[in-house]
């Protein structure tokens, strides 16, 4: 465990790795508010050097003292760590949500929607969630690294970004997605609104579920209530906006050629973005 204070760790960086934090300086230099979050200039920081405190500071430091620490300890680091602080039951076994076992022993199981079953299984981890789902035994579940290293390497969305991905008016969750189609739930929070924009490659329609929408196309607004609907042609300048004061809830339909994020043109934009 290290212990220091924010300026006396800054002088050791300036002493140990300058270029290091010259970059650092210079990102929050370049950085930007973003409602609640602040975000760091992407190109300074992604040049920081990739080392561990360890590497950069502890080795070099000559100011370092240590203290004998005696009690136990664990940093939760593994699925099997979390195994070993869970609460078991009388099959060794430790679940979190829905799960049916039979004839299953010390197994760690964690499902955020879907049920889980297992069946004659010993010393296995599952971990279910709406991006995709994890089976290691526990002994190799420190390995997870190389699957990340695998979906790095083949340029997979489940690398880059969860399925539902948070912006600042709200959230919107990939449901389905198939050739030529994708369908999406939005969430958009009360006052907000989204950019206005176009696409280039796909068309939309819009289903409210809950809350109010008010809907931009072109030059015309339009108020939408629960189980109402509005289409939006391709290339025609929409946005869309919650004008009350309780989350709006919608189904997207999108369908076209080309259905990734990056087909969006802004027109205007309240938070800042390109």
């Amino acid at each position: 465990m290290f212990v220091f204070s924010a300026q006396r760790l800054i002088e050791e960086i300036e002493l140990h790795q300058p270029a290091m934090l010259q970059r650092c300086r210079d990102a929050l230099q370049r950085g930007v508010k973003d409602l609640d979050f602040f975000r760091l200039d992407e190109g300074n920081f992604s040049q920081c050097a990739n080392l561990s405190i360890d590497y950069a500071v502890m080795e070099k430091t000559s100011q370092a003292y240590m203290v004998p620490f005696t009690a136990q300890w664990s940093d939760v680091g593994s699925w099997q760590a979390l195994w070993e602080v869970g609460d078991k039951d009388e099959h060794e076994n430790v679940f979190f949500g829905d799960v049916i076992a039979e004839q299953s022993q010390g197994c760690y199981v964690s499902c955020e929607g879907r049920l889980v079953a297992l069946v004659g299984v010993k010393d296995l981890v599952v971990v279910e969630t709406a991006d995709s789902v994890l089976v290691a035994h526990k002994d190799s579940s420190q390995d997870v690294k190389k699957i990340v290293d695998a979906l790095k390497a083949g340029s997979r969305s489940e690398y880059l970004s969860h399925r539902e991905v948070h912006r600042p008016w709200g959230s919107y969750d990939l449901v389905d997605t198939g050739n030529r189609y994708q369908v999406k739930r939005i969430t958009v929070k009360p006052g907000a609104s989204l950019s206005l924009q176009m696409h280039h490659h796909r068309a939309e329609h819009w289903v409210v579920v809950a809350g109010t929408a008010q809907i931009q196309k072109g030059e015309q607004k339009q108020i939408l209530t629960e189980n109402q609907s509005a289409y939006i042609p391709l290339g025609e300048k929409h946005r869309l906006s919650n004008p009350g004061l309780v989350p709006l809830h919608l189904i997207e339909i999108a369908s076209g050629a080309y259905l990734a994020e990056d087909d969006i043109v802004r027109f205007e934009d309240g938070y800042g973005r390109a």
